[in-house]
């Protein structure tokens, strides 16, 4: 099943994306950077309900947005 995903104005000229699941609520896609414990750096993506500094404006290339059977939206890989 698909289901809208857009893109918002944050106000200040920025665009986030962000995705309307099968219950109506919309979500963010985020991206934060994370040190492991081995020292490694690791780029993560979520969906949040609300919109943060960390929010990105397109969809990582090589990934689609799937939903669990929750509602709450996921990054598929495509490739």
């Amino acid at each position: 099943m698909v289901h809208a995903a857009t893109t918002h104005d944050q106000g200040a000229g920025t665009v986030s994306f962000t995705h309307t699941n099968s219950k109506g609520t919309v979500y963010t896609l985020h991206r934060r950077e994370v040190r492991l414990s081995n020292g490694t750096t690791r780029t993560l993506h979520f969906f949040a309900p609300r919109e943060g500094d960390t929010a990105i404006d397109a969809l990582p290339d090589g990934y689609t947005v799937a939903e669990a059977k929750t509602g709450l939206p996921l990054l598929k890989r495509t490739s």
